[in-house]
């Protein structure tokens, strides 16, 4: 694939590379009051295998895995991606998310990213005050002097990762098809607004995995200079106790992405969702 592209479209999928494991759901806020309420446990891996077709040509590019722990009270949840060897050589992919959260009410309190995209490097360290939703931001753009902001976000607004298990704690049978949900989130020194619509109920094949009953959603995604704005991001989510993300495809500027799920470990309810 990047053997065909050039460089600066490479830039353009950078950020959606990784991104889209992150907030592949993208839900208002709801509270749980004991962790045996929540759908996942301490020691939870989830893999996902990236691919990107362009020009008629489907090719796993990449992967990323999420592990989750529980420490000094909260939450430590960690994903790593990164870029298949071969395609290290034409556009090499480090990405590093970090977030912590609270079992009680899935409030993020800290949050770190490190981004090695290219030539391209970013950090980004937030840490939330959920008195009044204000975020310190701190960014570093490649080796510049870092830059510190405050943010002001409110009760629906999370870093992209605890996103990731946020949405998971919804009840979607509550989720009326067909209406739009919104939703914000923080990353570099900005919050973004979005929204999804719950689609219902589809059986997904999962190519190497199986197939699953699921709940599928549409996400809509800001315009920019990976996203059109005009079209959504498709998820299919497990339709059992798990509410895993299995599959999910948007496209972007330059062709399309697609995610499956490769592999998960340590899942706290049984897969009853899998068909075969």
């Amino acid at each position: 694939m990047y053997i065909d592209v050039k460089i600066n479209k490479a830039k353009r999928i950078r950020a959606v590379f990784f991104l889209m494991v992150a907030f592949v759901f993208l839900f208002p806020t709801v509270n749980c009051n004991a962790q045996e309420e929540l759908p996942f446990k301490s020691g939870e891996t989830v893999a996902y295998t990236l691919n990107y077709t362009w020009g008629g040509v489907l090719t796993d590019v990449g992967s990323a895995v999420c592990q989750l722990s529980y420490e000094d009270g909260d939450y430590h949840a960690v994903i790593n991606g990164y870029t298949f060897k071969f395609y290290d050589i034409f556009f090499k992919v480090r990405e590093r998310f970090e977030t912590k959260f609270s079992p009680l009410t899935l409030r993020p309190g800290y949050f770190y990213r490190s981004a090695r995209e290219g030539k391209y490097r970013m950090k980004n360290t937030f840490y939330f005050n959920n008195k009044n939703y204000t975020i310190k931001s701190i960014t570093q753009k490649y080796d510049r002097e870092p830059f510190d902001t405050i943010l002001q976000g409110s009760p629906n607004t999370f870093d992209l990762l605890s996103l990731y298990y946020h949405s998971r704690t919804l009840s979607f049978g509550n989720i009326p098809i067909g209406q739009k949900q919104p939703i914000n989130f923080v990353i570099d020194k900005d919050i973004y607004n979005l929204y999804f619509i719950y689609l219902g109920k589809a059986v997904k094949k999962v190519p190497g995995y199986g197939t699953f009953r699921t709940m599928k959603f549409a996400v809509r995604v800001v315009a920019g200079n990976v996203f059109t704005g005009k079209d959504d991001m498709i998820i299919w989510v497990t339709d059992d106790e798990n509410k895993l993300p299995v599959f999910f495809e948007s496209p972007i500027l330059v062709g399309k992405m697609q995610g499956r799920v490769s592999k998960i470990i340590n899942n706290k309810y049984p897969l009853t969702s899998k068909i075969k």
